[in-house]
């Protein structure tokens, strides 16, 4: 009897065949429209510096922050005029410097202070060895300076720690010392201003006042300051008696800072058959225009802490600067740092990682940090102050960043944001979105443009922290 074959009815796994008793999944997405976001971007970061910096429009594309004169003498140490990253001599704070007390020739002091060269170091760096030449002046504007000379038996010693308005060097000008009898060195990171020999000697030479002043000094009557540097207003009080009124005035800085609007710009690019053929059901356009203006402004709040111009970190006063005492953010640093600012500060800006630091800090010393509710959620706070978190706020090589405490507000002579709104074109206040052209590719370019800066109307409405050390492998229980 012959050998009857049958074939096995072909059952398709996952796909439609004959033996397939319905649909599959796989066929039917084909017909389906799934569920889908919008284009996500992981770099977006809260941005709450832009949210809490009160927006003052300059109109004319610029704001000058017109100030008290402020500088102190008779307290024998240096200010300095600090305009972002640039620093610059007060010629008459010059006359602080023993060789030049009482000095009172301001065209020789301002010929003398132009000719001071900004340098910066790093911790470390070796300013003067012992026994090299003595060739210039330096005045510490920010950092500390460790003047060094051999010991008895050996061993280094240090002989003085510098800080800032301090200097030395002067005697290398009058030509008593050609050697440095010691070494100096940074031990933090310093800006300093020096003078060389030869510029002074240059300045010397052309002044017959200063050469007679070099082996005398007079005195001159200085202005009167109040307890802040300011220069003094003169008021009398009392009622008894007829006694003549003072007069006076206050008198302020003759070259005040005016600061631009500085600007952000990019151009974004649409292909014009992406538009016409994929526009259903996200609105492509949209889409890249809400994610390039995202990444504007996230530049934009990297600029406000970051830029050397107006950036914050650039523009605290240098006696608004503090260290920490140990390197890791310690309660008793934060309370140094609030002090700074103890004329109703506003908020804590810092690293999440150096907020962190801090909170372990507070769990060492068995203290508990304070929470406290702001709008859109909860946050760490010291001393009823809020700390902000900022992940634009940079962490150097060495682990280590800035904690910055702020009063906000021009009524509060605070720190305040500058900005241009009613923009042609304008998307979002300070931001305009301009149609430009369309190619021969066809591709349609859209010009992005935001206007933004930032002013410290008085040097105490900001405050720094300076060399935060963050994971700290010291192990202190």
């Amino acid at each position: 009897m012959p050998e009857i074959r049958t074939q096995p009815n072909p059952v398709s796994h996952g796909h439609n065949g004959s033996g397939q008793l319905s649909l599959s999944t796989t066929a039917a997405r084909k017909l389906s429209s799934t569920t889908k976001s919008v284009p996500q971007m992981q770099g977006i970061t809260p941005r709450w510096l832009l949210e809490l910096l009160p927006w003052v429009e300059a109109r004319g594309g610029a704001y000058r922050v017109n100030r008290r004169l402020n500088y102190t003498l008779g307290d024998g140490r240096l200010d300095f005029l600090a305009t972002g990253g640039r620093v610059q001599v007060i010629p008459a704070e010059l006359t602080e410097l023993p060789l030049l007390r009482h000095f009172g020739d301001i065209d020789v002091l301002e010929a003398l202070a132009d000719r001071f060269v900004q340098h910066e170091y790093d911790p470390g760096a070796v300013l003067a060895a012992a026994d090299s030449q003595a060739d210039q002046l330096v005045l510490l504007v920010h950092g500390r300076l460790a003047k060094l000379r051999e010991g008895k038996y050996g061993d280094e010693s240090t002989l003085e720690i510098i800080a800032d308005g301090d200097y030395f060097g002067a005697e290398a000008l009058i030509g008593t010392d050609d050697t440095w009898g010691y070494s100096v060195k940074a031990t933090t990171a310093c800006t300093v201003m020096a003078l060389p020999k030869t510029a002074f000697q240059e300045v010397l030479d052309q002044s017959e006042a200063l050469r007679g002043h070099l082996d005398q000094h007079r005195k001159t009557a200085g202005k009167a300051q109040n307890l802040h540097g300011e220069a003094d207003v003169e008021i009398i009080s009392g009622h008894r008696g007829e006694p003549p009124l003072s007069g006076t005035f206050a008198d302020y800085e003759l070259a005040p800072r005016e600061l631009e609007l500085s600007i952000a710009q990019t151009i974004l690019r649409v292909h014009t058959r992406v538009q016409d053929l994929y526009n259903e059901p996200v609105d492509q356009l949209e889409q890249q225009l809400r994610l390039t203006i995202e990444a504007v402004r996230e530049r934009q709040e990297y600029e406000l802490v970051n830029n050397k111009d107006f950036g914050l970190l650039h523009n605290a006063d240098f006696s608004q600067r503090l260290y920490t005492r140990s390197g890791p953010p310690t309660p008793h640093d934060m309370d140094q740092l609030l002090n700074k600012v103890w004329k109703n500060p506003a908020f804590i800006l810092a690293h999440p990682e150096a907020i962190a630091a801090f909170r372990d800090e507070c769990s060492r010393q068995g203290i508990v940090p304070e929470t406290v509710h702001v709008p859109g959620g909860r946050l760490s706070a010291w001393r009823g102050v809020p700390m902000y978190p900022c992940w634009k706020i940079p962490i150097s090589e060495h682990g280590t960043t800035s904690i910055m405490v702020m009063r906000t507000g021009e009524t509060d002579r605070g720190v305040i944001g500058l900005r241009k709104t009613g923009l042609i074109d304008e998307y979002e206040p300070g931001l305009s979105v301009r149609f430009m052209s369309i190619d021969e590719r066809a591709i349609v370019n859209y010009l992005i443009t935001c206007y933004y800066s930032l002013a410290v109307l008085v040097p105490d409405a900001l405050a720094v922290l300076e060399n935060v050390q963050l994971g700290s492998t010291d192990d202190r229980g």
